[in-house]
């Protein structure tokens, strides 16, 4: 979700100084490749380009076809053969040992409709479909569009296609007749962005907030206290929020794809806000500090008849973190978002190296 939060901000300042534009986007790849289905980039006339196709060693000759699509007025599909062991045959520096496809699509700025469906996806805390449609034998191309548009603008029948990949969360490609010829759908599965919270507004916090921010995710700091929860500290969050645990947790919204974390240093702030939450379900619960204080809250807690479920427990990361050997404030960021990361995706961590399959699904 970042990458599409770029683009959609270049996009913008770009438009303000009168550029033409290009998207390319990766739909497909045959065996190994730096960047999977659904990396975009965003290039304008005058060779700048915001987010990625590749590790570098397709941008420089993407630059050049996104250039001709622009030109020219019309989407094209690109196929790069990362197979062939002689690199200098293509000019890149390549030995991903794939075959990408990426489709390139002028941008009409007098009607962005790609934009806005980026647009309406950063909105948005619901997941989301983006359809790609190319043409395999470089006929006509559909391009980026909603699942919405594409349902209205074309095969209504698709529709039970889409439901099957908002259940399983999995991106697929399938093939449809047209009365131009067989059109490929590179059907998107789109999570939004993680919602970290942040309870607390310390010193320490402020290198998680950053890191947070700059992985893509949506951030809030929580606190009681104006004199640390406020845009002078905090000035790039997503929101501030600052009051008792009672009143902030009405202005908290929370889903599959939240995470909060406890980091006040005040042992009563936390209980009160730890007290909230149970009445909640929230997939990630972290409490800062060491187990010892875990189970002093618990207990306290229970004293005054508040006790989680088990389904609860399990969300509940006290002490929060991988176990990194993290010391300073900046290691425990990258602790606490690796944990959250792991959890939000349903990972087991592990060392890449250790793993037997491909380190990503095919798509």
């Amino acid at each position: 979700m970042k990458e599409l939060g770029d683009i959609v901000q270049a996009y913008e300042k770009s438009l303000q100084l009168g550029l033409k534009m290009a998207l390319a986007t990766v739909v497909s790849v045959d065996g190994s490749s730096y960047r999977r289905p659904g990396a975009r980039m965003l290039v304008t006339e005058d060779g700048h380009f915001t987010g990625a196709i590749s590790g570098g060693c397709l941008e420089g000759d993407a630059l050049r076809k996104a250039a001709l699509a622009i030109n020219q007025g019309k989407k094209k599909l690109v196929v790069y053969d990362t197979t062939d062991e002689d690199d200098a045959k293509l000019g890149v520096q390549l030995g991903c040992n794939g075959i990408v496809r990426i489709l390139f699509e002028p941008i009409d700025t007098n009607n962005s409709s790609v934009i806005n469906h980026f647009k309406k996806m950063n909105a948005s805390r619901e997941p989301s479909i983006l359809v790609t449609g190319y043409h395999q034998d470089q006929g006509s191309h559909w391009g980026t569009m909603l699942r919405e548009a594409i349902q209205e603008k074309y095969h209504a029948d698709l529709v039970p296609v889409f439901e099957t990949v908002l259940k399983s969360k999995k991106s697929e490609h399938l093939v449809i007749e047209t009365d131009k010829g067989n059109q490929v759908l590179f059907v998107e599965y789109i999570n939004p962005a993680i919602s970290l919270i942040i309870v607390g507004a310390g010193n320490d916090i402020m290198p998680l907030e950053n890191m947070a921010r700059l992985i893509g995710w949506s951030t809030t700091v929580v606190d009681g206290r104006p004199t640390h929860a406020n845009t002078l500290r905090f000035g790039q969050a997503n929101k501030i929020v600052v009051g008792k645990p009672a009143e902030v947790m009405q202005q908290l919204l929370f889903d599959d794809r939240t995470a909060i974390v406890l980091m006040t240093h005040n042992y009563n702030y936390d209980f009160a806000m730890l007290s909230e939450l149970a009445n909640t379900h929230v997939p990630y619960i972290g409490l800062l500090g060491p187990a010892a204080k875990r189970e002093r809250l618990f207990n306290d807690l229970a004293d005054i008849g508040i006790h989680f479920t088990d389904l609860q427990l399990k969300n509940i990361y006290g002490p929060t973190g991988l176990d990194l050997g993290a010391e300073t404030s900046s290691e425990i960021a990258l602790s606490v978002c690796s944990e959250i990361m792991a959890v939000i995706e349903g990972k087991q961590p592990q060392h890449l190296r250790l793993k037997t399959t491909p380190i990503h699904a095919s798509i």
